[in-house]
């Protein structure tokens, strides 16, 4: 699943190409399921309410996508595992899983949001109604904007192991999997010390890691390790600097012993046993 530099990456992909424009049309060949929308509008009137909406913003919250629009509306999309959107002229042939099309005016080309796993959601709100939804009401703090004295008295507060407290949305937004497993590595803990266990000084060093590991991904454009790519197709490559994630059987750069994969909870976290100690 695309985590924070990935969102990020296609949210600035996005602001260029829809800010300013007007939504000609839309076109939705997404199962109702993938639809969601206020239950205050109806879903028969998507396409309808979406069309000649001005986009005035977007921005991300965690990992998710907040695209404004004129008339007090918002639609949220989270790309869960395969969603992502393409910028291609109006001639390009349709894709079976393109799912949303939009027809922007004064251009020749379409957005167009394909899902070949179809888990993604596209949420229309009103923005007054927006944050009181669940997905995002109970989001935690941003970790590029948290302090060091705020992240350690978030893992403070109460034990748990630091590997799922890192993947707890409503703890910390926009950790996933991929960056967790990175900065535990860089902060030499392991993914299943308690949270509470850790110095204040160990904590400080890993919030550290977690803000500079998310900004050099968010320069390379994120990490593509299955199908996720930018709003133009251009692949991440933080993947060529990743020293835990992924490398089961490979040898950690510092001291040769082979990264593990080991199953906590039901994610699954990779780590050097001899740097990252449980005791």
């Amino acid at each position: 699943m695309p985590e924070l530099p990935e969102v990020e990456t296609v949210v600035r992909g996005l602001r260029p190409i829809l800010v300013g424009k007007t939504i000609g049309a839309i076109t939705m060949r997404a199962p109702k399921s993938s639809i969601v929308v206020s239950p205050t509008l109806k879903l028969q009137q998507f396409e309808k309410l979406m069309t000649g909406r001005k986009v005035t913003g977007i921005a991300r919250r965690g990992k998710n996508i907040l695209i404004s629009l004129s008339g007090h509306l918002t639609l949220w999309v989270h790309l869960k595992m395969t969603g992502h959107f393409s910028w291609v002229p109006k001639a390009t042939p349709i894709d079976n899983h393109d799912l949303l099309i939009f027809d922007l005016a004064d251009t020749s080309r379409h957005l167009r949001f394909n899902d070949y796993r179809r888990f993604g959601r596209l949420r229309l709100f009103r923005n007054d109604e927006l944050w009181q939804q669940k997905g995002l009401v109970e989001l935690g703090p941003e970790p590029l904007e948290i302090t060091a004295e705020q992240f350690v008295a978030l893992c403070h507060r109460r034990p748990r192991q630091i590997k799922q407290a890192l993947l707890d949305q409503s703890l910390i937004a926009g950790i996933g999997n991929i960056y967790a497993d990175e900065s535990l590595y860089y902060a030499r803990i392991h993914p299943r010390r308690l949270t509470t266990s850790l110095a204040r000084a160990k904590l400080t060093e890993l919030h550290g890691h977690i803000q500079r590991i998310l900004r050099r991904a968010i320069r390379l454009h994120g990490t593509s390790v299955d199908t996720y790519t930018g709003v133009n197709g251009q692949t991440g490559s933080f993947q060529s600097y990743l020293k835990a994630y992924g490398n089961e059987g490979e040898p950690c750069e510092r001291c040769g012993a082979k990264i593990v994969r080991e199953r906590i909870g039901s994610r699954s976290a990779h780590y050097c046993p001899r740097c990252q100690r449980l005791h």
